[in-house]
C-alpha cells in the first residue's frame, strides 16, 4: 500500500488514561507500521513542555503541539507561534476581569495563578504539573509571561460570553464540556499541522490517518478522510468518524492499524 502519515491524539487515544501507558500492542503496532515506511506523529493540544515521559518509548517523527501552533520533526522545530506578549497580558486581564480562572500553557513551562483558585479542578491541575516539575517557577501574576494557548474554567459568577467575544478576534474557543475551555491561537489546529506535515511529506490526502477521542480531535476529523475514533470518544466526532476501533485498552490502535492495512 501507500506509504501513509498516521497522527495520534495523546490521552485516551495512544495513552491510556487509565494505565497511564502506552499499551504495549500499541507500540508493537507503531513499530510495525514505521518499518512498513508510514509516519508517525502526535498531534496534541499539550504544549511542548507537557508531552509525557512516556510516549519517547517510541521513536516518534514529530510532535505536533499546542493545538498546531508549534511542530518538532525529528528535535526539529518547524513552525512555531506565541501569543504576542502584550496581546496576551490583555487576555490574563480580561480573564480576570470576567472571573474565570485559568492555566496558561507555554512551549517551556506552564503558569498558575499565585492564589489559590476557587476551581477545585484548576489546584487537581496544579498539582498535577508540579510532579513534573512544571508551574512553579512563574506565575501568571507576575506578568510578562509568553504562551501558545490557555486552559479556563468558569462557573455563576463568570461572564465568559463576554471573555468569549475580547478573544474571538484571534483565539479559538474549544469547549471541553463542564465549563472547561480550551483556547488556542485561531489560525492553528490539530487539522493545519496535519496539512502542514501532509505538504511537508508529499502525500495525497488519502495517505492521512488520524486517531482521537475528544472534542479537541474535531479539527482533524474534519480534515482528514481516514478518521480512527477510539472505542470511548466524544459523540462530536460521530459525524465524521470513518471507522470506531476498540479502546486504547482493548488494543484499539493494533486493531485499526489492521483493519486499514497498514500492519
Amino acid at each position: 500500500m501507500k506509504k501513509s502519515a498516521l497522527f495520534f491524539d495523546i490521552d485516551g487515544t495512544i495513552l491510556s488514561e487509565i494505565t497511564k501507558e502506552i499499551p504495549e500492542s500499541a507500540l508493537e503496532a507503531l513499530n510495525q507500521a514505521k518499518k512498513n515506511g508510514h509516519k508517525m506523529y502526535i498531534n496534541t493540544g499539550r504544549t511542548y513542555c507537557n508531552i509525557p515521559p512516556q510516549l519517547r518509548r517510541f521513536d516518534f517523527d514529530g510532535f505536533l503541539c499546542g493545538c498546531g501552533c508549534y511542530l518538532v520533526c525529528n528535535d526539529e522545530v518547524v513552525l512555531e507561534s506565541h501569543i504576542e506578549k502584550k496581546r496576551g497580558q490583555d487576555i490574563i486581564d480580561m480573564m480576570y476581569e470576567c472571573k474565570l480562572d485559568g492555566i496558561l500553557e507555554g512551549t517551556e513551562d506552564a503558569y498558575f495563578p499565585i492564589k489559590r483558585s476557587r476551581f477545585e479542578i484548576l489546584e487537581t491541575s496544579r498539582r498535577f504539573f508540579a510532579e513534573k516539575g512544571l508551574g512553579i517557577e512563574k506565575y501568571i501574576d507576575e506578568g510578562d509571561i509568553e504562551y501558545d494557548k490557555l486552559f479556563v474554567y468558569a462557573d455563576e459568577q463568570s461572564n465568559k460570553q463576554k471573555f468569549f467575544d475580547f478573544l474571538k478576534a484571534d483565539m479559538e474557543v474549544i469547549d471541553r464540556g463542564d465549563n472547561a475551555y480550551e483556547i488556542a491561537q485561531k489560525p492553528f489546529s490539530k487539522a493545519t499541522a496535519c496539512e502542514f506535515m501532509r505538504k511537508r511529506l508529499g502525500l495525497e490526502l488519502n495517505q492521512v490517518y488520524v486517531f482521537g477521542d475528544s472534542g479537541n480531535d474535531l479539527s482533524m476529523f474534519e480534515y482528514a478522510q481516514h478518521t480512527i475514533a477510539l472505542g470511548a470518544h466524544s459523540e462530536v466526532l460521530d459525524p465524521y468518524t470513518e471507522f470506531v476501533t476498540k479502546t486504547v485498552e482493548d488494543d484499539g490502535i493494533a486493531y485499526a492499524m489492521k483493519h486499514y492495512g497498514l500492519i
